[in-house]
This record gives C-alpha cells, sequence and structure tokens, in this order.
C-alpha cells in the first residue's frame, strides 16, 4: 500500500513540475527568539535592521506570512501587561531595551508593509529553559508560587490550574486587544516532553480537580480547555484572528489507535497530552501545522506516510506543512527521482494533496542564511510568484467591493482607499495585476500579480509593456479577494 502510494505521489510530482505556482498558498517562516543572543547582543537599531534585513530576505523567496515568538517563555517581545520583557532581547529578564521599542509592534507594521501577515507566537506552559534562570521581581512566580511546578530541572505552570488557563489567556486578550496581529499561534509544547522514570508533578491538582478522570484523560481536558476558550475569546474581540496550532508530528502511531499513523515514535495524544484532532474536529483551530521535521523515508517517522496522513485528518480546517529547512536541503530525493534534497518533492507533495494549503519552514533563518542553496530555490522557482495567503471560509465576513477611482499619473498607480471600521470585512490590503488586455480572468494567475500592498498607490514598473493594462482587487482581512477594478491602460 506505502509502495503504491510512494509510486502515485512520485507520478503526480513529476507532472506537476511544469505547473504555475499556486495563487492561493500560505507560504509559512517560524523566526524564534528563544536562546538567539543576536537580539541581547544587538542594539535597538541594529535589531530593528537585522529584522528588516530577514523580511526583505524572506518576501523576496516568496514567504508571504512571519510566525514570530513573542513569548518564548512566559515573557514578552512586547510591551506586555502581564509579563516581563524577555531576557531574549534586552540580556537581562524583567529589563527593557535601553532605547525602547516594541519588537511585536515593529513586525506587525514591517510584516503588513510588505503585504505579509503576522502570527504572533506564544508558548503557553513553560517558565524556564534551564536549571540556573532567575525569574525578575515582577514575575507572577512571585506572587503566586503555588501554581508552579518544577520538571525535568524546568519551571512550569501548571496545567491543571484554572487559574493557571484564565492567566494564559489573560495574555491571549491583552496582545489581540492592543495589536493588530493577523493570528495566534501556539507550538508542540503544551505538557513537557516526557523524561524517562521522572513523572509529571501534578499530584496536588489532580486530586483536587481531576473528578474521578484518568490521569491522562485529566490532562488531556485541561489543554481542550485552555484551546477552546482561547478560540471563544478570540472569536468574540476579533474573530478574524486566526488561532492556529503547530504540534509535533504524530497524533497516534497505528499500534496505539487504529486511526493512528504507520509510525513509531512519540505521540502527541499520549505524551504531550495535546488531543489535536479534536481541536480541529470542534473547530477551535482555523489551522493544524504538523511539525513533518523528517526525511521522506524515515524509518519510524516517514514524512511521506505523515503527509497523507495529516491530509486525511484535516477535518475541514486548514492544514500547512511543518519543513525543516536543514533536513529537508541536507537529504537526497528518494528514487527514481535524483534530485539532491527533497524540497521539490515535498512541496509537490503539500500541493498535490486536497486538504493541505501551504507549507511553513524551520527555522526562517536557515532561509535568510541561503542554507545550500534553499532561498535560491524557493525565489527562482517553487515560490518564484507570489500568493495570496488562503481564505478561511467559516470566519464570516461581508462582501468587499472593487477598487474604485483607478488611474495611472506620473507612472503612478492610484486608486480610493477604504477606510478600517473594525470589522472582519475591513479592506486592509490591495493586489495589483497586470493584464495583456484587460480581461478579469488575468486575476486567476498567479504570475500576473505585481505586488501585495496596505497602500493605495504602485509604482508601475517602466519594462511593463505600453498598451497592457493594470488591474486591483481588495483583500479583506481573512483574504476574501474582491472583484477585479476597472482595467487601466498603460500609455
Amino acid at each position: 500500500m506505502k509502495k503504491t502510494f510512494l509510486f502515485f505521489i512520485t507520478s503526480i510530482a513529476a507532472i506537476s513540475a511544469f505547473a504555475i505556482n499556486p495563487k492561493r498558498e500560505f507560504r509559512g517562516a517560524w523566526l524564534h527568539t528563544v536562546h538567539q543572543s543576536q537580539y541581547a547582543r544587538n542594539n535597538t537599531e541594529q535589531n530593528k535592521q537585522y529584522l528588516i534585513s530577514q523580511l526583505d530576505s524572506l518576501k523576496s523567496a516568496g514567504i508571504n506570512a512571519i510566525i514570530f515568538q513573542v513569548r518564548p517563555s512566559a515573557d514578552a517581545f512586547y510591551k506586555s501587561n502581564h509579563e516581563p520583557w524577555s531576557r531574549f532581547l534586552s540580556g537581562k529578564a524583567g529589563v527593557e531595551p535601553t532605547v525602547k521599542w516594541d519588537p511585536l509592534q515593529f513586525m506587525i507594521d514591517e510584516c503588513h508593509s510588505r503585504g505579509m501577515e503576522l502570527h504572533a507566537w506564544l508558548n503557553p506552559y513553560r517558565v524556564t529553559t534551564s536549571v540556573n534562570e532567575k525569574l525578575p521581581a515582577n514575575h507572577i512566580y512571585h506572587k503566586h508560587p503555588e501554581r508552579f511546578v518544577t520538571y525535568d530541572k524546568k519551571l512550569y505552570f501548571d496545567p491543571g490550574l484554572p487559574e493557571n488557563r484564565k492567566f494564559i489567556e489573560d495574555v491571549v486578550s491583552d496582545i489581540i486587544t492592543r495589536y493588530d496581529v493577523d493570528g495566534i499561534h501556539m507550538d508542540d509544547y503544551f505538557y513537557p516532553y516526557p523524561v524517562a522514570k521522572v513523572n509529571f508533578p501534578d499530584d496536588k491538582s489532580y486530586k483536587k480537580y481531576g473528578n474521578g478522570m484518568s490521569r491522562g484523560d485529566w490532562r488531556r481536558h485541561n489543554v481542550d480547555m485552555l484551546i477552546e476558550e482561547i478560540h471563544d475569546l478570540i472569536a468574540a474581540k476579533k474573530p478574524w484572528v486566526r488561532f492556529g496550532v503547530s504540534p509535533f508530528g504524530i497524533w497516534r502511531n497505528k499500534a496505539s489507535d487504529p486511526r493512528g499513523s504507520e509510525t513509531n515514535g512519540l505521540q502527541n495524544y499520549d505524551d504531550l497530552y495535546a488531543d489535536v484532532l479534536l481541536w480541529s474536529k470542534n473547530g477551535w483551530v482555523d489551522y493544524m501545522l504538523p511539525q513533518l521535521y523528517w526525511e521522506l523515508e524515515h524509518n519510524r517517522a516517514s514524512s511521506l506516510t505523515l503527509v497523507d496522513w495529516w491530509n486525511k485528518n484535516a477535518n475541514g480546517r486548514h492544514m500547512y506543512i511543518g519543513q525543516d529547512v536543514n533536513k529537508t536541503m541536507s537529504k537526497p530525493d528518494i528514487a527514481p527521482s535524483t534530485d539532491k534534497n527533497q524540497l521539490k518533492h515535498k512541496i509537490d507533495l503539500s500541493r498535490d494533496l486536497d486538504n493541505i494549503q501551504g507549507n511553513c519552514w524551520w527555522p526562517g533563518y536557515s532561509i535568510t542564511k541561503n542554507f545550500m542553496g534553499v532561498h535560491d530555490e524557493l525565489a527562482g522557482n517553487y515560490q518564484s510568484t507570489v500568493a495570496l495567503p488562503p481564505t478561511y471560509p467559516w470566519i464570516k465576513s461581508e462582501p468587499i467591493s472593487q477598487p474604485k477611482g483607478v488611474k495611472i499619473k506620473n507612472g503612478v498607480l492610484s486608486w480610493k482607499k477604504d477606510n478600517s471600521k473594525g470589522k472582519t470585512s475591513d479592506v486592509v490590503r490591495y493586489v495589483v495585476y497586470k493584464s495583456q488586455d484587460g480581461k478579469d480572468s488575468d486575476i486567476m494567475n498567479a504570475e500576473n500579480i505585481l505586488a501585495v500592498t496596505p497602500g493605495n498607490t504602485f509604482a508601475v514598473p517602466s519594462d511593463l509593456a505600453k498598451g497592457s493594462y493594470l488591474i486591483v482587487t481588495a483583500l479583506d482581512r481573512v483574504n476574501n479577494e474582491s472583484a477585479a477594478s476597472m482595467p487601466v491602460r498603460i500609455k
């Protein structure tokens, strides 16, 4: 069965090599801040220039969504109302950068100016990452030490306590209330990765709140409640903000559950107490982004096997694939391909399977460093055209009108800009297309996209043929696109 699937998908991949890159696709990149010494080493201006260079490079590689880690360890890469400044930013926990700035707001502004989305990435339960770490005096731990536990010499919020769940939700609420983020993102760290023969120390909270449930079911229920309640608060405050989770790549092995995958590795459900399929089935998340960080034919966790499994278990929500850049570029493709890396094969898989809408690259820094030529390959081939992020049909939005007043004057295309009203249907970006003969159908082809911009002007490239046309469309907060504007001829 596996060989049949492999032959089938490899054949499709060979055919799709000649296909035009899709117009709609999630192309994300993770920029983590945990244990990234460059931020504390740089001053504010250097950090701004560093992040600008990262975004410029990622955009040129076709990336349209940045997942930026703003809460690596119960701390903040922004001016938080609940938690101290991150030591990974200033070098010392709780200390604001010498020259004041807000990295989250900066990244929102810079991403949006480039037509890119910004998803704020939070780690829910982790507090410290090493045994010697000292928390600042204003950390909630010092006020409520009874709400924390130590496991593997690291400090964690006890997920079994309702007051901890409420605190994490308050952090999320604070971010979406004060910042114009496009998404809230959580990664794979729910209950911590298990340490052999060491039990997670939640006896007290289990005794108080277990209500007769097995320990495993109770732990899963704790995480379920966090996910459901975050979904509900986002829906109530800013329904256009997407909520996504990037779980470890295996839900359950088939040996543990007939619904599981043909794998033999650590399991979300049993080891991290994250029943991620329930979350998508119940509509508590807008996208799932499993971390398939293995090579295609890994003997215990084949990425080829898992991408098919996740495709079949999308549950009507978006499914993007988390790709490890270094492993993808370092491993040769599987026969009959003679490619020196697995990049093309993995992208083809994501585009050929019906329920997968894109990829996210880990880490984004490897793309900007052009590890083994990955930036060049993405920019020159697989992501060479601009892609709009997917729409989210379950998030209700009113129809938006096509841009009006489109004209060209002194080499600049302009149009009337809509005013924001605090609704999902707010127009937040515009798409500029080239067209040979001014037909509306030209907006269906990604090769015709010239720019995605939040503004209402566009400098007409000098190399566009005279007599051709430009067309503008509008995008709302969840990427629904308006009808085409009246075409404007280049004279």
